[in-house]
């Protein structure tokens, strides 16, 4: 029996961020393992034209729900959703839904946040500080409750090459920030906002490292653990491999690399690919709620979910590997692939890619004018190489995070719980992973039919060709005008073509002699 899964049982749990990527796996899981909890609490903000349980109907209608209908029948009557606004004071919800989460909950996963890493710093204080302090503040008045579980992010210390599992002070407090953002305006604030996060990328993790100094402020007598994972990737294992149902991180790569949009990243291959599956990242969370609430420990500990330290997978391997699933090639041959095809990392390279992939679109946008079409390329080429700008930061570092609670956690686990919560990184197959989370990108995110696999491997294929051929066309148009204005451009030239002339000439007066 295990002993997580039973503690669940008969429990009133609440979660924010439940209509999320990583709040859905945490409802699955927990109501699949735990089917005869009490409730779970979900803070759905409204959305017009959608009722609060037509979206609740939404989320269980889909395929990562498939399972436990089987094990829970009755799952719709165990989800409580409560209509909250998490950029309102008191997140907007009604006296008669806030007494019975006062009086009612037993645990609390904090997993809402905003993950733009180009948030307005308003709009990323409101949400990853101001939301948890106010969270805090209704835990402090829950009389029943066990647990409070931040989800925070690997890298709100990105700053550092080595993370500890501790808590890192901002130079500016929190609540100082809190209150500037309530009457600084706009310009102001878009003024200071690179002064504030200092040597940080973002807000997002700006904001994710005020949020948990947040936490170890405002915790009071509360029980109280955070969670770091890194890039949060699809599913492994639960409740079957490569689920996912957004674009964030690499899934937005993957998807534009599948339909041939993307050729190459500037990326340093040997740079660790700290990705970690959505399902190991929820089985250590429960198995965290779990300790947290049973063993109380005496401080706020700092749980990482990496893979990067126990595990390794740099982004190299990792383009290599998403090449051998698009083709469906042997790894041996995708690794003999020269590494342009994935990862470069030079200045003459960016600005070439930039125009070999912008240049495309508005010739292929130009075409669906004629058409009589809505251009569109443009627009979505545009957005990607935004996307890839701001992920260069995090696919051209590594770092080192220390894991001793999170391996210290593992220990005090039973074998049927290390079985059935299962966050062992080091038991992960990155090839099996990556294949999944390719196929599974096209089956569950695109929804695009499986047998159409051959037909999308040659529009592939047809992508990939004229890419070439346009990048040769464009490289044989420059050669030729700066040979048209530089006398060293033609004396190369000339260099060029009377060496392949004499070598051709060598090469024929040899055949000729042996015959």
């Amino acid at each position: 029996m295990s002993m997580i899964a039973d503690f669940y049982g008969g429990k009133s749990i609440l979660i924010t961020g439940a209509t999320g990527f990583l709040g859905k796996v945490l409802m699955e899981k927990l109501f699949r393992t735990s089917p005869d909890l009490r409730v779970i609490y979900i803070l759905v903000r409204p959305k017009a034209g959608q009722t609060l349980q037509q979206r609740v109907f939404q989320i269980l209608n889909s395929k990562l729900f498939e399972k436990v209908k089987e094990v829970c029948p009755n799952v719709h009557e165990k989800i409580r959703a409560i209509s909250a606004d998490l950029n309102q004071n008191d997140f907007a919800i009604s006296m008669q839904d806030m007494q019975e989460l006062l009086s009612y909950t037993d645990i609390i996963f904090h997993c809402a946040a905003t993950v733009r890493f180009d948030d307005h710093l308003r709009h990323a204080v409101q949400l990853n500080v101001t939301a948890t302090q106010q969270l805090l503040l209704m835990a402090s008045q829950m009389p029943n409750l066990e647990a409070f579980i931040h989800i925070s992010t690997a890298f709100s210390n990105c700053n550092l090459k080595h993370i500890d599992e501790v808590i890192y002070p901002c130079p500016v407090e929190p609540k100082k920030i809190i209150d500037s953002m309530e009457w600084l305006d706009d310009a102001i604030i878009d003024e200071i906002t690179p002064k504030l996060i200092g040597d940080r990328p973002n807000t997002y993790t700006y904001t994710k490292a005020l949020g948990e100094m947040v936490v170890q402020q405002e915790s009071g007598k509360l029980n109280i653990a955070i969670i770091r994972p890194s890039i949060v990737g699809a599913t492994w294992q639960e409740p079957f491999p490569g689920w996912v149902d957004n674009i964030n991180g690499p899934t937005g790569l993957i998807v534009a690399a599948g339909k041939g949009f993307l050729r190459s990243i500037r990326a340093t291959p040997m740079a660790v690919a700290d990705l970690i599956p959505a399902d190991i990242v929820v089985n250590l969370t429960l198995a965290v709620g779990w300790y947290t609430a049973v063993h109380r420990p005496k401080s706020t500990l700092i749980y990482h979910c990496t893979s990067g330290n126990l595990n390794p997978c740099n982004w190299g391997k990792m383009g290599i590997q998403v090449l051998a699933t698009f083709e469906k090639i042997p790894l041996e041959r995708a690794f003999r692939r020269p590494k342009a095809d994935f990862t470069t990392n030079n200045v003459t390279t960016q600005y070439w890619n930039a125009v070999s992939h912008r240049a495309p679109a508005i010739i292929y946008d130009f075409y669906l004018r004629l058409t009589g079409r809505k251009p569109r390329m443009t627009k979505l080429m545009n957005r990607l190489l935004r996307t890839l700008s701001m992920l260069e930061y995090f696919i051209n570092r590594s770092w080192e995070w220390s894991t001793y609670n999170t391996e210290m956690l593992m220990s005090k686990l039973s074998p049927e719980d290390q079985r059935v919560f299962n966050f062992d990184v080091r038991q992960l197959n990155w090839l099996e992973y990556i294949e999944n989370y390719v196929l599974g990108v096209k089956k569950y995110l695109l929804k695009e039919d499986m047998a159409g696999i051959p037909e999308a491997k040659q529009h592939l294929k047809r992508l990939r060709n004229i890419h070439y051929l346009f990048n040769t066309a464009l490289f044989l148009i420059a050669w030729r005008l700066l040979i048209a204005r530089s006398q060293v451009a033609r004396n190369v030239w000339f260099f060029i073509v009377s060496f392949c002339y004499k070598f051709l000439s060598y090469f024929r007066a040899s055949s000729t002699l042996k015959v």
